[in-house]
This record gives structure tokens, C-alpha cells and sequence, in this order.
């Protein structure tokens, strides 16, 4: 049983970390395909409608950040 739980707390390898590095900028490539639909989607919109939801033209692009990235 020793030897198990030598395998688990072995640290991760070479190919586990590039992995795991390939496995964050995925995930970074999907939240800025999505802040870009987001802006995209809001700048199509009219000034009348972004004003009936509450947005300046001007503050989309934070809007975009906070919705995809929660800052």
C-alpha cells in the first residue's frame, strides 16, 4: 500500500504540467471567444435598446469583462 500513496503524492511530471498548460489555454482561448461575442453582440444593439437594459455605448466592454470574466 506504500507504494500507492507514493504515486499519488509524486509530483507531476513534464508531460502532466504541458498538459495541464494546454488545458489553460483552452480554456483562456473560450473567455475571449466569448468577451468577443459578448462586446459583438452589444454593439449591434441600438442606443434605445442598450438604454432600456441600462448601458452606455461607452461601458460594453466592461460589461463583456465582468459577464465572461466576473471582474
Amino acid at each position: 500500500m506504500a507504494h500507492a500513496s507514493e504515486i499519488i503524492l509524486a509530483h507531476a511530471g513534464l508531460a502532466d504540467r504541458f498538459v495541464a498548460l494546454l488545458a489553460r489555454w483552452k480554456d483562456e482561448y473560450i473567455a475571449r471567444q466569448a468577451y468577443r461575442q459578448t462586446v459583438k453582440e452589444l454593439n449591434a444593439l441600438s442606443d434605445v435598446e442598450l438604454n432600456d437594459l441600462g448601458i452606455s455605448r461607452g461601458s460594453i466592454r466592461l460589461i463583456a469583462r465582468m459577464a465572461v470574466y466576473g471582474n
